[in-house]
């Protein structure tokens, strides 16, 4: 079988079961508040791009027996990844239809549907993860949030750790802004990031993860920028050969579900779910620093050469040329002076 046909035979049977999902959530929704003595038991599905080796997929699995065992079997939250279900604004479209539970998500990409998502990746905003949990735990999280459930999508409470980006080349290094004229770049499928790219004067394309791999391969890319840990678990380093360690932007993954099944489930099994997967993250966050700390010496006996970079040359370079002050404009000045709380002064 084609792998064409593959995919769409998978996606169709997905989505014929992602039937189930709701049913299963409306009819636990009729049971009594306690469902765990239920003989069948409430299905729940998530769904993620990244290859099921991430540590965002592995505690999500962990999360998965934490709640079937609170439950006694009551839940069944199920696991799928690499991409099975499509890309992630296809998952996106699927999630806000019901036809899945939970799906994690940058926010660059939720900024299609919450502008203000976005905000967290701002370019050399924050210096470290200290500054990052004081952010998203605290104001700025729950300002993003808000603004997230007012179009049908629930955020979980933690966001999840993908770690700082790097930028990686299979033709040069980059150690200044300079390096970046003319240079052929993946990135999210986002506004800020091809806004960003673009004014330090690279060529940014919008390309979904689980199609990067062929794009460095085919060469329509010249290189892409993730945390090593993508770089590592999406095996980038068999096409790429340098990696400028820049730190351009901090990411994490936003667990949403979905505003058409998780409100019908019973009150207690929400709360179990919530807490069950807010505890997963914060195990996972520790677990993608100690990762991306680990991951330079495997990946130079792969083959990858490394080098690091000043990043005051390409804030103060965006700094220059008004980005900030344009995205400043963007986000509104509530949303910005949260942001500028944690990161400094930036426009």
């Amino acid at each position: 079988m084609s792998r064409i046909l593959t995919e769409a035979v998978s996606r169709r049977s997905f989505l014929m079961s992602a039937g189930i999902t709701v049913g299963g959530a409306f009819a636990a929704n009729l049971l009594p508040s306690s469902v765990f003595a239920a003989t069948k038991p409430i299905v729940l599905r998530y769904t993620s791009s990244l290859p099921d080796t991430h540590p965002l997929n592995i505690q999500m699995k962990a999360a998965s027996l934490a709640i079937k065992t609170e439950t006694n079997g009551a839940v069944d939250l199920q696991v799928y990844a690499n991409g099975a279900m499509g890309g992630d604004t296809d998952m996106l479209s699927q999630v806000r239809a019901g036809a899945i539970d939970f799906i994690p998500l940058p926010g660059a990409i939720l900024s299609t549907l919450v502008p203000a998502m976005s905000i967290e990746s701002m370019p050399f905003a924050f210096k470290d993860y200290d500054s990052v949990w004081a952010a998203l735990d605290g104001k700025l999280g729950e300002y993003v949030r808000a603004k997230t459930a007012k179009v049908g999508l629930i955020p979980m409470e933690k966001v999840w750790n993908n770690g700082f980006r790097q930028i990686t080349s299979s033709t040069r290094p980059i150690f200044t802004p300079q390096d970046l004229a003319g240079f052929k770049l993946r990135v999210l499928v986002s506004p800020l990031w091809t806004s960003m790219f673009s004014a330090l004067g690279a060529s940014p394309t919008g390309i979904s993860i689980n199609e990067t791999y062929s794009a460095l391969q085919t060469k329509v890319v010249d290189g892409q920028e993730n945390p090593l840990v993508v770089v590592e678990s999406a095996r980038f380093y068999e096409v790429q050969k340098y990696c400028s360690m820049t730190d351009h932007i901090w990411g994490g993954f936003w667990i949403v579900a979905s505003g058409k099944t998780f409100p019908k489930l019973p009150a207690d099994v929400q709360e179990i779910v919530s807490r069950q997967i807010n505890a997963a993250a914060l195990v996972q966050r520790q677990q993608v620093i100690d990762l991306n700390a680990s991951l330079e010496p495997s990946l130079t006996a792969h083959g990858i050469s490394f080098n690091k970079v000043d990043r005051a040359l390409f804030r103060a370079d965006l700094q220059s040329k008004g980005f900030y002050t344009q995205w400043k404009e963007k986000y509104g000045d509530e949303a910005w002076s949260l942001l500028e709380q944690y990161a400094g002064q930036l426009s």
